[in-house]
């Protein structure tokens, strides 16, 4: 898995099963569209092997679900499981983000 660097050296966020839900939370998508809506949202290349192992275990785990197709391609939608889980891990994100912005004292309150 590759991801664009920031100048400074420090990197984005690139966790595969979060830009996953985050990108189905528009609307349902097949593997090829989910890394290209990953990679011009997020400016992370995933690679086949991140990309269908984190839809694996998000499958597994009941986030996401695979919907009927008559091709090859296997489109996955959100469930409300995965919603509330994306939901709760963005919140965290926030938090963390908001306490390191006021520590900096950039920008204010995310909250």
């Amino acid at each position: 898995m590759a991801s664009r660097r920031q100048a400074n050296g420090l990197r984005r966020e690139n966790d595969p099963p979060l830009l996953i839900l985050i990108s189905l939370a528009e609307g349902p998508k097949h593997g090829h569209a989910l890394a290209k809506d990953i990679e011009g949202f997020a400016g992370v290349t995933l690679g086949p092997g991140a990309l269908y192992g984190a839809i694996t275990r998000l499958e597994e785990r009941g986030l996401i679900e695979p919907l009927g197709s008559d091709d090859r391609r296997r489109p996955y939608q959100i469930t409300s499981a995965g919603s509330a889980a994306l939901a709760g891990a963005l919140a965290d994100l926030r938090r963390v983000t908001s306490v390191g912005l006021a520590r900096l004292r950039i920008g204010g309150s995310l909250a």
